[in-house]
C-alpha cells in the first residue's frame, strides 16, 4: 500500500476560512476517491494558514476493476427470420463495446457481461487538481495577475506525491513538486519532501505543525501550564474561548504561548468591556482568580519560538494598555451624561434611509412589545418595565464606550441603565433584546426581555419586506434570517402559544408598512421557513417536516414545532404507518366530493358509520390544538380502528344520493380535523 500527499501552498488565508476549507477538502477528496474507485485506508487533513493538504493513507494500486451486466433486447428483437442479429442487438453490442458474439441469452433476454479495468492510482491521481483542488468554493476570494481564475488566495505552490513519486499536474503557472515551505522566519523558505509519509516530519522540522488538531493541543497546553503555573484560573471551554482558539489556532504555523499584564486601575472599567478589548481586539485570553474576579494579566500566542520574547510581550502590553486608556476613557465620559442625552441622539439615527430612523423603529416596537404583553397575560409591573425598555433600549448606541466596541450594543446598555437608576428587569431587557445572537446563542432569559427581543425583530422584519429588502438566495445583508430564527427559537424556549398572523397584520394596519395581502403571506412563509430550517437541523425527517409545517392557521411557530417533533416521535411506532393510512385515505376520498352537508346519524346504514361517529363527536379541532400536538395525534390516531373497520363494510359511493353526500359529509368532518397535524399526505411511509 501506498501513501499519497496533496498540499496547495496559498499565502495566508483569513482564519475563519482554514477550519471549513480544510473540511471541503477532505469531502472533495472523498468524493473524488469514490467516483474513481480508489480505495485508502484514512485520508488524514492538514491545515496551516499557509496551506490546505491531505494524506492519503493505504492507497490501492489501482481502482478497484467492475464486471457489469448489461440486459440487451430480447430475444425475439435481437434476431430477425433468418437467425442474424438485428440493428437493435448490433447497436447495443457497439454500444458496449462488445460483438454480439459476446451475447449470452437468458431469460428472453440477451446479456453482456461489461468488464472495466482497473486503473493505476498514479493516473487517478494524476486528476486531483482539475477535480477536487480548482473545483473548491469559498465565500471569499481572490484573483491575481491577469487570471481569471479565482481561489481563496493565490496559490504559490503544489505538493503531490505517491510515496517518493511526484504526481505531475500544474493550476495555472504552477506546477507539482516535492518543495513546500517552511515557517515565513524560522526556517529556510524551500523545504524538499522526500517522501509522502514524511509529510508532518518534514514540517515540523522546518517549525511547522501542520497538523491543526496537534496544533491546537498544543497551544491549549501551552496556555494550561502558564495559568496553572501562576495560580489562575483560565476558562478554555466556553463558546466564545473555543471560537478564540480555533482563530489563533488558524493564524499560527509553530505556537508559542506568553503572558501579559496590565496595570490594575483599569479593573475599575467594567469586566466586559476589559474582556472584549483582550480577546476580540487583540486575541488575548484574559484570567480569573477563584472567585471569578478579572486578574490584570492576559495569555496570547505567538507565531514563533520563545526568542526575544520579552519584546513581544512589551509591543503587545503596550497596544492594549492604548485600547484600555481609550476604555477608561469613554467610561467616564458616558457617565457624565443621561439616558435622556442619549436618547435625543437616537432620534436623529438612521434605522434605513428607506425606512426611517431608530426612534421611530423603537416607536412601533413598543406597540408590537404591548399587544404581545397582553396576549401573554403580562401583569402591572411587567407591562410597565416593558415599556420603559421599550422606551430607551437603543440609548447606549449613541454612548462613546459602544462607539469604539460596538461589540458591547447591549451590554454597556444594561450596565449603564443599572447606572443611571433604571431598574434590573428594564437593564436586562435592554441587553436581551439583542438575543439570541446568533442562530445557536442564548435566548433572552427574563420574560420581559424576551418580548422586547421578539417585537424588535418582527418589526425589523415587516418593515424590511415593506420596503423590498428582502433576502435573496444567500445573500441577507440585514440579517432577517437570523432575526426569524431569534424569534421563533424565542418563543420556542418560552413555549409561548402565540399566534402571529394576526398581530401581524394588526401591526401592519396601523403602520401601513405593507399594502398587500401576499406580502404579509410571504412575511409568514419566511418565519415558517426558519421553523422548518431548525426542524431539518435537529436531524428531523424532511418528509415529516413538510408534513408539520403545512395547513397553517395563525402561525403559531410553538404549535407547529411541536406537531413535527410529535409526527418524529410517533415515526417509530408500531402502528404509525396503519394511522397514517387510515388517516390519508380519509384525506384522499374527501376532496373528491365537495359538500358541506352536516352529518345526519338516521342515513347511517351500518354499524361502522355509528361507530366512527361516536369517535368523532367530542373531537373539536381549536379544543385539540390548544391542548397541544401530543394530544392532537393521539386523538387521531384513536380513529385508526374505527376508521378501517368503516371502510371494510362501507361503499362511500352509494347509489342512494342522500346517503352518499352524508358519507361524504362525515369524511369531510374528519378531514377538518386532520389539517391539526399538517398534511398527513406528505409523509412517505416505509
Amino acid at each position: 500500500m501506498s501513501t499519497f500527499l496533496l498540499e496547495i501552498g496559498l499565502e495566508e488565508v483569513p482564519a475563519h476560512l482554514v477550519t471549513p476549507s480544510e473540511a471541503q477538502l477532505v469531502a472533495r477528496t472523498e468524493a473524488f476517491l469514490a467516483e474513481h474507485r480508489l480505495t485508502v485506508g484514512e485520508i488524514k487533513p492538514f491545515s496551516t494558514p499557509r496551506r490546505l493538504a491531505v494524506q492519503l493513507l493505504d492507497v490501492a494500486a489501482e481502482s478497484e476493476a467492475l464486471s457489469e451486466e448489461k440486459r440487451g433486447p430480447s430475444l425475439d428483437r435481437a434476431k430477425d427470420e433468418a437467425g442474424n442479429w438485428t440493428k437493435a442487438a448490433q447497436g447495443f453490442a457497439r454500444g458496449q463495446g462488445a460483438t454480439p458474439d459476446d451475447f449470452v441469452a437468458r431469460d428472453g433476454y440477451v446479456w453482456l457481461t461489461k468488464a472495466t479495468p482497473g486503473v493505476p492510482a498514479a493516473e487517478i491521481l494524476s486528476h486531483i487538481g482539475e477535480e477536487v483542488v480548482a473545483q473548491m468554493k469559498f465565500t471569499t476570494y481572490m484573483k491575481w495577475a491577469n487570471h481569471a481564475f479565482l481561489y481563496v488566495r493565490p496559490i504559490r505552490w503544489l505538493v503531490a506525491l505517491l510515496d517518493a513519486e511526484v504526481i505531475d499536474f500544474n493550476i495555472l503557472e504552477v506546477s507539482t513538486n516535492r518543495v513546500t515551505r517552511g515557517h515565513r522566519f524560522l526556517s529556510d523558505e524551500n523545504v524538499v519532501i522526500d517522501n509522502a509519509n514524511a509529510y508532518a516530519e518534514t514540517l515540523k522540522a522546518a517549525f511547522v505543525l501542520a497538523d491543526a488538531d496537534e496544533r491546537r493541543a498544543t497551544i491549549r497546553k501551552q496556555l494550561s501550564t502558564i495559568a496553572q503555573d501562576n495560580g489562575w484560573v483560565l476558562q478554555l471551554d466556553s463558546d466564545k474561548s473555543q471560537d478564540l482558539l480555533e482563530e489563533v489556532n488558524n493564524i499560527v504555523e509553530w505556537p508559542t504561548a506568553f503572558t501579559g499584564g496590565f496595570d490594575e486601575k483599569y479593573l475599575a472599567v467594567p469586566d466586559e468591556v476589559l474582556m472584549t478589548s483582550m480577546r476580540e481586539h487583540q486575541r488575548f485570553f484574559y484570567v480569573t482568580d477563584e472567585a471569578g474576579h478579572l486578574l490584570p494579566h492576559f495569555l496570547s500566542v505567538r507565531n514563533g519560538d520563545a526568542a526575544h520574547l520579552d519584546n513581544v510581550i512589551a509591543g503587545n502590553e503596550k497596544v492594549l494598555v492604548a485600547r484600555l486608556e481609550d476604555a477608561a476613557f469613554f467610561y467616564h465620559e458616558d457617565q457624565q451624561k443621561t439616558i435622556a442625552d442619549s436618547m435625543a441622539k437616537v432620534e436623529k439615527l438612521v434605522f434605513h434611509e428607506k425606512i426611517g430612523s431608530v426612534y421611530e423603529h423603537m416607536q412601533r416596537v413598543g406597540q408590537l412589545a404591548a399587544v404581545l404583553a397582553d396576549q401573554l397575560q403580562f401583569n402591572a409591573t411587567q407591562k410597565a418595565d416593558l415599556a420603559r425598555a421599550a422606551e430607551i433600549y437603543k440609548f447606549d448606541l449613541m454612548t462613546g464606550m459602544v462607539g469604539e466596541f460596538d461589540e458591547l450594543q447591549g451590554v454597556m446598555g444594561e450596565h449603564y441603565a443599572k447606572l443611571f437608576g433604571e431598574n434590573a428587569a428594564v437593564a436586562a431587557a435592554v441587553k436581551e433584546h439583542y438575543m439570541p445572537t446568533s442562530a445557536t446563542g442564548d435566548v433572552a432569559q427574563s420574560d420581559v426581555g424576551a418580548v422586547l427581543a421578539i417585537a424588535d425583530k418582527l418589526d425589523t422584519i415587516v418593515t424590511f419586506f415593506s420596503a423590498d429588502l428582502v433576502p435573496s438566495g444567500s445573500n441577507d445583508p440585514y440579517g432577517l434570517r437570523r432575526a426569524a430564527t431569534g424569534i421563533v427559537r424565542t418563543l420556542q424556549e418560552k413555549q409561548w402559544r402565540v399566534a402571529l398572523t394576526p398581530i401581524i397584520a394588526d401591526f401592519i394596519a396601523h403602520t401601513g408598512a405593507v399594502t398587500s395581502q401576499a406580502d404579509q403571506a410571504e412575511i409568514g412563509r419566511f418565519i415558517l421557513d426558519r421553523v422548518r430550517k431548525l426542524a431539518l437541523d435537529a436531524g428531523v425527517r424532511q418528509d415529516l417536516v413538510a408534513a408539520g409545517t403545512v395547513n397553517v392557521v395563525n402561525l403559531d411557530v410553538v404549535y407547529i414545532a411541536q406537531r413535527v417533533q410529535t409526527l418524529a416521535q410517533h415515526a417509530t411506532d408500531d402502528n404509525f404507518r396503519e394511522v397514517i393510512e387510515a388517516l390519508t385515505r380519509v384525506a384522499r376520498l374527501a376532496v373528491k366530493f365537495d359538500t358541506d352537508a352536516k352529518v345526519d346519524p338516521a342515513l347511517f346504514e351500518n354499524a361502522a358509520e355509528t361507530a366512527l361517529y361516536e369517535a368523532t363527536q367530542s373531537l373539536d379541532l381549536h379544543t385539540l390544538v390548544l391542548s397541544g400536538s401530543e394530544a392532537m395525534y393521539q386523538a387521531l390516531a384513536n380513529l385508526q380502528a374505527p376508521i378501517a373497520a368503516y371502510f371494510d363494510v362501507t361503499m362511500v359511493n352509494a347509489a342512494d344520493e342522500a346517503v352518499k353526500t352524508n358519507r361524504y359529509a362525515q369524511l369531510h368532518m374528519i378531514n377538518h380535523l386532520l389539517v391539526g397535524l399538517g398534511d398527513l399526505e406528505k409523509i412517505v411511509i416505509k
